[in-house]
């Protein structure tokens, strides 16, 4: 019981981060947008869909624990492209390593699953 309560803090204090960040970003899209537009991204607007998606929609999925594996999967991913893509510039490197260390919490996450209290484990 103690690791299952252990993992849902986990889930929860991961998934915060993307929550908090997430949904003012889909009351007001247009600002990420405008950002991944001056930075070359091709179809702003639509890239800034998707991360909306990964991280309100992920973001609950995490701490729920439904689809885990596969929402850290895709936390990791996200994680290590915006790494490279947006904080690799000297001046961001804190941001960059905080994001690589991001992707081992993700990862060890898909391997440990969610725990018992998750809605994993009431499907399995």
């Amino acid at each position: 019981m103690a690791n299952d309560l252990t993992l849902l803090v986990a889930r929860v204090l991961l998934a915060l981060m993307f929550l908090i960040s997430g949904i003012p970003m889909l009351m007001a899209p247009g600002g990420f947008a405008g950002f991944m537009g001056s930075i070359g991204m091709p179809a702003p607007m639509l890239v800034t869909w998707a991360v909306i998606a990964l991280k309100v929609l992920g973001g609950i999925a995490l701490v729920v624990g439904f689809q885990t594996r596969w929402a850290a999967y895709a936390f990791a991913a996200f994680c290590l492209a915006t790494a490279f893509i947006g904080h690799s510039a000297p001046e961001e490197a804190s941001v960059f390593w905080k994001n690589l260390a991001l992707v081992g919490g993700f990862l060890a996450l898909s391997v440990s699953g969610p725990g018992g209290l998750s809605v994993d484990a009431k499907r399995g």
